[in-house]
C-alpha cells in the first residue's frame, strides 16, 4: 500500500487488521513517530494511562524468542519445518508493541483508563494504516504469564491489554459485512 492521505472516514472503513506480514522490519523512528501522534487520545484527567513496551530492528529476534517459548508448547519437538511455519505469526510482523495499563482498584477509574488505552490503540492503528504500516490488535493468553511480565518489566498493579503486532503487507484482507445502524439503535422513548 502506497503512502497517501486518507480521510479520517476512508481510513476507519479501510483499515484492515492485518495477519499476514511480508517480513520487512518496522522501523523504530518511524514507529515512535506514530505513537507520537497518537497520545491525542481522549483520556479521563488527561492521564494517559498506558505505557509501551516496543520491539523493533535488534530487538525483533529477542522478543521472538520469547513469544515461540510462551505461545508454542514443546516447540523443541518440533521438525523444523513445523517449528517455522509456527513461528511464522510471530518472525513476519515488522515490529510489536506491548500496552500495559495501570489497573486501578477504582472501578471507574480502571474502566475509563482501559478505554482511553483502547482508543489509543485504535489511533496507532489508523495513524500506521496511512503510512502504509498494517496492525493486528492481539490478546493471547501468555500475556499474563509471569516469564511474560517479568520480561516486559510489568509491575504489580498492571495489566498488558495488547500485543499490537505492526508491518508491511502485500494485500489487503476483505472486509467483513458489518451491521447497520438500524440494526443495534433504539430511538430514545421506544
Amino acid at each position: 500500500m502506497s503512502e497517501q492521505i486518507l480521510s479520517v472516514r476512508e481510513a476507519i472503513i479501510n483499515r484492515r487488521s492485518i495477519k499476514k506480514f511480508n517480513g520487512k522490519p518496522v522501523n523504530r523512528e518511524e514507529l515512535m513517530s506514530i505513537i507520537d501522534d497518537a497520545i491525542w487520545a481522549p483520556n479521563h484527567g488527561n492521564r494517559e494511562p498506558w505505557r509501551l513496551v516496543i520491539a523493533c530492528d535488534e530487538d525483533l529476534v529477542a522478543v521472538q524468542h520469547l513469544l515461540r517459548d510462551l505461545a508454542i508448547p514443546k516447540w523443541q519437538d518440533l521438525s523444523s519445518e513445523d517449528l517455522v511455519k509456527q513461528m511464522t505469526k510471530f518472525t513476519l510482523p515488522g515490529g510489536f508493541a506491548f500496552v500495559i495499563v495501570p489497573e486501578d482498584a477504582r472501578q471507574k477509574e480502571r474502566l475509563e483508563d482501559y478505554a482511553a488505552a483502547s482508543i489509543f490503540i485504535q489511533n496507532i492503528q489508523l495513524l500506521a494504516w496511512e503510512k502504509g504500516i498494517g496492525s493486528c490488535w492481539k490478546t493471547p493468553g501468555f500475556l499474563d504469564n509471569p516469564k511474560f511480565r517479568e520480561a516486559l518489566k510489568v509491575q504489580p498493579g498492571e495489566r498488558v491489554i495488547a500485543m499490537l503486532q505492526v508491518g508491511y503487507f502485500d494485500e489487503v484482507p476483505k472486509g467483513k459485512e458489518r451491521k447497520k445502524s438500524a440494526q443495534f439503535v433504539t430511538n430514545f422513548g421506544e
